[in-house]
């Protein structure tokens, strides 16, 4: 789907930070909800033909979202997402780990700090999105599985979903 919203994927290699910017055509409720409710997230988060399964959602400082994204051919991985502040309508931020099942972390890729901010007015959303990795080969380790990809088409289902 081509858009006329914004879109901006940026790689900060001094800072070991990716930073996203996408404009979306619905007002920041609805957005945030998309964000934040298992029941929409587990819609849009994976890219197609993967698909996204949440096993628990506590939205919530101090909660977390432990999810599966399964492959065409039933594949899962697992991450969990551990949330640190929580502004209503603004802003949330994560830990984000891979995992087993159970939300034991993995240590076969390090975690990440994910700050979310939403901001906009009628029907105009725009959601920034930094992500700090501890260290640029961690970083890197992400853009070599394809994040980029992978998280703009997850977006881009979003955009369609709304």
């Amino acid at each position: 789907m081509k858009s006329s919203l914004l879109m901006n994927f940026s790689v900060d290699k001094e800072k070991s930070k990716i930073k996203v910017e996408r404009e979306f055509a619905a007002p920041v409720a609805k957005v945030w909800a998309a964000f934040t409710e298992s029941e929409i997230l587990d819609q849009w988060w994976a890219p197609k033909p993967w698909k996204a399964r949440t096993k628990e959602m506590d939205f919530r400082e101090g909660g977390h979202w432990l999810y599966a994204m399964i492959g065409p051919d039933g594949t899962e991985h697992w991450a969990r997402a551990d949330f640190q502040s929580v502004t209503p309508l603004k802003n949330y931020t994560a830990k984000d780990n891979f995992c087993d099942s159970d939300g034991n972390p993995t240590n076969a890729i390090a975690s990440a700090s994910w700050n979310n901010s939403f901001s906009g007015s009628g029907e105009m959303t725009l959601v920034a999105v930094e992500i700090q990795f501890e260290k640029l080969e961690d970083l890197e380790t992400h853009i070599k599985m394809g994040f980029q990809e992978g998280f703009t088409a997850a977006l881009e289902n979003l955009d369609a979903l709304l």
